[in-house]
């Protein structure tokens, strides 16, 4: 009962996201088509769909018109033999076994947000068995390998294509920062423009997980509920609440089982592995997922490093960018190529107080498809710096919104 009670409140949750989205305009199908690849009405297994990545890619696909024309398979790694989600146009249905290669080959198109771990343990058994279908993957594991494209269409939608017409079958989403980068500066690299790339990053707390955002949050109520007399009591001084607020930090009460440590009203100057040459792992992804992205080889690799850092915004990626340019290119002609580089959701703010503090914050484009770029200016390092701003968000751009693309393409409705 409560089950079914669950699923009608998830069936009214979509329908609702999708009418908003509708009202928003962010129910858009456009772009450069090709012809589909698929056979009518294609299998397509849907493995981490009740995640948080794989929450937005529902409500997206729904909004989209994904579902319809196809034959969607939900799999679940826990609870196999349950009921599947049921909307318009789908009927029940149960869940399939993730782990189960022969139900898996049944499908024509994996889409998967599961994670690494999964596509780790069942990808390459799955291909072993003779399966030749469709892997999308939102996971990292795949995007260095030789048979892989990293799909970010917006920026390399021919290299997609060539992919698919050269018979590769693994596509993968981009790392989030690179992606969200790539959308705010991908005119600039296609134009060759760009010598190298520093990026200093302000990353969300959804980047980490569901269970991080919650205890960003959770952190926040720590330190207003253990401040309160301080923070309401006017005799109280602002450094007596800065304090109570140092102490309450670094209690070992405070909630950080998930991060390790404090992140509300904090930060953390680290995100992922340490690798031998000291940079982190999120910071080597700049580099080689970037040029991947791109097409480039070690002959035309554009140089690509920064820090990243994690900060207390829920799911909003920012990054400060440097920009070494090749040339000194006028302000005016860079603004005018972002401008008109065919990138619809690209939101170029202007270079004033105002708009920025309106537009390009992590507030203003949460929940939406808009990824925005703002204070660009030449630095005083020399005419050929040039500065820039940007923010997207983690969960659609930055995650769902490409692997989506990507089965729309295969279709043949992009």
């Amino acid at each position: 009962m409560q089950s079914a009670q669950k699923q009608g409140k998830l069936n009214s949750y979509y329908f609702v996201y999708f009418m908003i989205c509708k009202n928003q305009g962010m129910v858009k199908n456009q772009g450069m088509v090709m012809s589909n690849v698929l056979k009518e009405n294609p299998i397509v297994g849907l493995v981490g769909w009740r995640g948080m990545v794989g929450s937005v890619l529902m409500e997206r696909m729904l909004a989209e018109g994904d579902f319809d024309g196809i034959t969607p398979v939900f799999f679940s790694t826990s609870n196999a033999g349950g009921q599947a989600p049921t909307f318009d146009k789908l009927s029940n249905s149960q869940l399939k076994d993730a782990n189960d290669i022969a139900e898996l080959a049944k499908c024509d198109v994996i889409l998967t947000c599961q994670g690494g771990d999964y596509t780790k343990a069942v990808h390459q058994p799955l291909r072993d068995s003779g399966w030749t279908g469709f892997w999308i993957d939102a996971a990292s594991s795949l995007r260095m390998a030789n048979n892989s494209t990293i799909v970010l269409d917006p920026i390399n939608r021919e290299m997609i294509d060539k992919a698919i017409k050269n018979g590769q079958k693994d596509f993968i989403g981009g790392n989030c920062t690179v992606s969200l980068m790539l959308m705010a500066i991908g005119e600039l690299f296609k134009r060759d423009w760009v010598e190298w790339v520093s990026a200093m990053t302000y990353q969300a707390a959804s980047g980490a997980g569901a269970n991080n955002m919650r205890e960003l949050i959770k952190g926040m109520g720590y330190i207003h509920n253990g401040a309160t007399d301080e923070l309401t009591n006017p005799s109280k001084t602002i450094l007596e609440l800065d304090r109570k607020v140092a102490n309450l930090q670094r209690s070992d009460d405070f909630p950080k089982q998930y991060f390790g440590v404090p992140l509300a009203g904090s930060l953390i100057p680290y995100i992922d592995v340490q690798l031998d040459n000291n940079q982190s792992k999120e910071e080597w992804k700049g580099l080689v997922e970037t040029n991947k992205i791109l097409g480039n080889g070690d002959n035309n690799q554009v140089k690509i490093d920064g820090i990243c850092v994690r900060i207390g915004a829920m799911r909003c990626h920012s990054q400060g960018l440097t920009i070494k340019l090749k040339k000194n290119i006028a302000l005016a002609e860079i603004e005018n190529a972002l401008k008109n580089s065919g990138n619809q959701w690209l939101d170029v703010v202007e270079n004033d107080k105002s708009a920025s503090l309106e537009r390009l914050t992590p507030v203003a484009v949460t929940g939406t498809l808009k990824v925005a770029i703002g204070r660009l200016r030449k630095m005083n390092l020399g005419d050929e710096y040039l500065t820039a701003f940007t923010v997207g968000d983690q969960l659609l751009w930055g995650a769902a919104e490409p692997v989506r693309r990507t089965l729309a393409i295969l279709r043949g409705k992009l």
